[in-house]
């Protein structure tokens, strides 16, 4: 099927990334092209970098960007990697870098791609398809202890224990394979009367899918480094869709922003740890009604921006 993604807060990004003609740009979760393609339309002279780790992904935005010609190279790598695999193509500062973090529609929609409980597939759920470890792996390898951590935390689901004790239980009769045999039991574990908001298996399969791809790991060990690419003036922008994405961004960027470890007290700063930039959103931007009633799934967005401190 076709990669569709529907870019989330597109034009306040845009905005947010005060876009050179000449700058260097890099959108390090590319998917289908939506950032990019504003980004590369207001480039002249500059260039664009597109990062992503998902074969569809970089099939479908290389065909979208393909009229920006020599001004777009496209990497397949998690954005983890940033700073080795620009400075294999010679850059090491950037104007701008754009993260969203959203799972795209494509790969929600695609059924083989096991990530949607809505459609029967193979329990798989890996956004680099090169990764070893599947969905499958961790349903039917980790412990109950691991496997109620996980939906406890990443699916902030209250019934995470009982799902958990079920999936394991399952499991001893014959391994869980696919989506529908996991709904099944997600849907045993829950209360017939609490299922009525929305499908019980929902917050399940995000935990799932967050742990197989070592979401929040990946973005809590990145955000420094990408602070660190950017150019003096430059703005990292990051949308996310999880209240723990958001806070780890939330917490790094004032951290970054006030790295001072002296006791309040202190009536000067002695510890030596200087401020890399600011954080131009004090509060998250947020999508409008008209965005909001075009994509449903923009709902829990919120756009966060950092800017690199100015040299004197």
């Amino acid at each position: 099927m076709e990669f569709k993604h529907y870019s989330v807060l597109l034009r306040e990004t845009i905005e947010q990334l005060h876009v050179k003609a000449d700058g260097i740009y890099v959108d390090g979760t590319l998917g289908g092209g939506g950032h990019a393609y504003e980004v590369c339309s207001r480039l002249n002279g500059g260039h664009f970098y597109g990062i992503d780790q998902d074969d569809a992904a970089i099939e479908a935005a290389g065909k979208r960007l393909a009229p920006f010609g020599d001004r777009v190279t496209i990497l397949r790598d998690n954005y983890c990697n940033m700073k080795s695999t620009l400075a294999g193509e010679g850059v090491e500062q950037v104007d701008g870098i754009v993260l969203d973090l959203g799972v795209s529609s494509y790969q929600l929609d695609t059924e083989d791609r096991g990530f949607s409980y809505r459609f029967d597939a193979p329990l798989d759920m890996r956004m680099d398809r090169r990764q070893d470890m599947t969905a499958r792996d961790i349903v039917n390898g980790y412990s109950e202890g691991e496997l109620y951590r996980i939906i406890r935390d990443y699916g902030e689901d209250r019934f995470a224990a009982n799902i958990a004790k079920h999936i394991v239980r399952a499991r001893q009769d014959k391994p869980v394979e696919t989506t529908f045999e996991l709904n099944e039991i997600i849907k045993a574990a829950i209360p017939a009367r609490m299922r009525q908001n929305g499908h019980p298996s929902k917050q399940t399969f995000q935990a799932i899918r967050i742990e197989c791809n070592r979401e929040l790991e990946v973005l809590k060990n990145s955000l420094d480094e990408l602070i660190g690419l950017l150019s003096p003036g430059g703005r990292l922008c990051v949308i996310t869709f999880h209240s723990l994405e958001d806070r780890i961004v939330k917490t790094v960027f004032k951290r970054n922003e006030n790295p001072c470890t002296c006791p309040p007290g202190f009536p000067v700063c002695v510890c030596g740890q200087k401020s890399r930039g600011s954080v131009v959103t004090k509060k998250p931007i947020l999508p409008g009604e008209e965005e909001l009633k075009e994509n449903n799934r923009s709902k829990s967005a919120k756009l966060r921006v950092f800017e690199k401190e100015i040299e004197v």
